[in-house]
């Protein structure tokens, strides 16, 4: 019961991600989706598998990708926009998505809901995996998100140049 409230969670804001406007709500419920995905790698057991989703990708993925979006403001009208970001009503919906996460979190945790698997995998078993077998994906992910970095930081830089001339005229 308690994965089916994490897949609908991470599947509802990962919706929500592609349907907003707003770069940095997009980010908001990205961060959601990303723990919701982790509550699901722990109740199927595979506890570092979680904490590994929640510090790469909630924490390092989705600070890279606010970097980005933070080094692409683009004048006055950005900031105006950006202060209404932080109206209350930009943050119901993942609060309440975050909330049922963490109520279904200390749930699993506390009433021991999860049965505990035969055999963990741990932390060696993931690296060696990792480095061994699967060297040339992760050699591959980390050129795929340098590029995207340097593709969006072009492309903010040419925009903003664009712009700059637009006001001088």
């Amino acid at each position: 019961m308690l994965f089916y409230v994490a897949a609908a969670v991470a599947v509802a804001a990962a919706a929500l991600v592609v349907t907003r406007l707003n770069a940095s709500h997009a980010l908001i419920y990205l961060v959601v989706s990303l723990l919701a995905i982790a509550v699901m790698f722990y109740l199927l057991g595979a506890p570092f598998a979680a904490a590994l989703e929640v510090v790469i990708y909630a924490g390092a993925i989705v600070v890279l990708f606010l970097f980005v979006v933070m080094m692409l403001n683009l004048g006055r009208r950005t900031v105006e926009r950006e202060r209404r970001w932080l109206e209350p009503r930009g943050w119901i919906g993942p609060a309440i998505l975050a909330a049922i996460l963490f109520v279904e979190m200390m749930y699993a945790i506390v009433g021991n809901a999860v049965p505990t698997a035969s055999e963990g995998v741990g932390p060696k078993a993931v690296g060696i995996a990792l480095f061994q077998e699967y060297l040339l994906a992760v050699e591959l992910a980390a050129i795929l998100l340098l590029a995207a970095l340097v593709g969006a930081y072009h492309l903010g830089r040419r925009y903003l140049s664009d712009r700059r001339e637009e006001d001088a005229a």
